[in-house]
Formats: structure tokens, C-alpha cells, sequence
């Protein structure tokens, strides 16, 4: 059965190597967003028990909100979800979170969806350059989605702790979708195959 499979599936790539890389670069994302999952609550776990809870962490007002407030494209207020924004612990939670996750996924997909041979050091910059891109613009997403989540969680539906929970998954896949859609197109880009040089003919010697 797995031998008829992976003939199929060899058969299907060479048919349509653009659809089969597709599929393999949206199991591996999907991979990695599950690990995201996993390691989200308990990185906000252990800094929810600092004070850096506590500590604001609001940077570069891009505008105001639809109540006249200050829009910030990271914006994480003092204070424990859902009244304030988790502060730094909740910032530096959702980074170290998503650069585990792509610093991963960096590889796995330069290696297995792309079979890259391209230099690495060159596809790590533009990589890099393209996450803080990302990054920005997710950031700048999840001011209009966040607070309402968690509130809609914890608050109206009264689901407390389980609820913060849910929230944190949910805003994590939104993060993972944006994500998802905008790196292909990089990854395209970015993860060459280089042909081999050809090989140098033999010198015959003189008689």
C-alpha cells in the first residue's frame, strides 16, 4: 500500500510539480503551525509569571481607532488579557513563539518542498527581511482582531482561563494563515535550484 502511494505520488509530482509543491509546502506549514500551538501557551505560561505582564509595550502609532484611542502596530498594554494587553510577556511570548516556528520552517521547506541548492546564507536574508515584513503586518492585523477575541472568549462567553486558551489558538492560526499565504510566493523566489556546472572534461595527456 505505502509502496503503490509513494508511486503515485512520484508519478503525480512529475505530472505537477507546482500542485505537489504546493500540497508539501501546505502540510509542512500546517506542521508548523501545530508546533506554534503547542509551544504558545506555555512560552506565555512562564512569562505570565513576570512582571513583565505588567510592563506596556506599545510602539509606533500608526493612527487612532474607531473610539479615538492611539493605534499601535504592537500593541500589547499592561495588564492581563482581556482587560489589558499582556504586556511585554505576551509580545516577546508571540515572537520567540514564531521565530522557533520559522527558523523550522526555514529549513524543512529550503530541504524538502523546494530541494534548494541555492547558498543558504543569501536565502536566510531575504528569509529574514521577508519576516520582519510579515511580522509588521501581522502585528499591525492583530490590532483589529485581538482584544475583540479575547473578550468575545473570556468575557462574554465566560469561559475564563479555558477561554484565554482558545483565544490564544485562534489568534495564532489567523497569525499562521497570513503568514502562509504571502511566504509561497517568497519561498518561490528565494529557494532556487541552481543547475549543476557541468563537469569539466579529462586533459588527455600528450603522447
Amino acid at each position: 500500500m505505502i509502496t503503490r502511494l509513494r508511486a503515485w505520488w512520484r508519478s503525480f509530482a512529475e505530472r505537477r510539480p507546482g500542485v505537489a509543491q504546493f500540497v508539501v509546502f501546505f502540510l509542512l506549514s500546517n506542521g508548523i503551525t501545530v508546533l506554534q500551538l503547542a509551544l504558545m501557551p506555555l512560552i506565555k505560561w512562564a512569562f505570565g509569571m513576570t512582571p513583565l505582564v505588567d510592563t506596556a509595550f506599545q510602539v509606533w502609532p500608526i493612527g487612532s481607532n474607531p473610539d479615538g484611542s492611539q493605534y499601535f502596530v504592537f500593541d500589547y498594554a499592561a495588564g492581563a488579557l482581556p482587560a489589558g494587553g499582556g504586556g511585554l510577556a505576551y509580545f516577546l511570548a508571540v515572537q520567540i513563539t514564531l521565530l522557533i516556528a520559522q527558523v523550522i520552517n526555514f529549513f524543512a521547506q529550503r530541504n524538502i518542498t523546494f530541494k534548494s541548492n541555492s547558498s543558504v546564507g543569501k536565502a536566510a536574508m531575504w528569509y529574514a527581511i521577508a519576516y520582519v515584513a510579515i511580522t509588521l503586518l501581522a502585528a499591525a492585523a492583530q490590532g483589529l482582531y485581538k482584544a475583540p477575541i479575547y473578550e468575545l472568549f473570556i468575557d462574554t462567553w465566560a469561559l475564563g482561563g479555558t477561554g484565554e486558551t482558545l483565544a490564544d489558538v485562534l489568534t495564532m492560526i489567523i497569525n499562521a494563515a497570513i503568514s502562509f499565504w504571502v511566504f509561497f510566493p517568497i519561498f518561490k523566489v528565494i529557494f532556487k535550484q541552481v543547475p549543476a556546472a557541468p563537469p569539466t572534461p579529462a586533459r588527455v595527456a600528450a603522447p
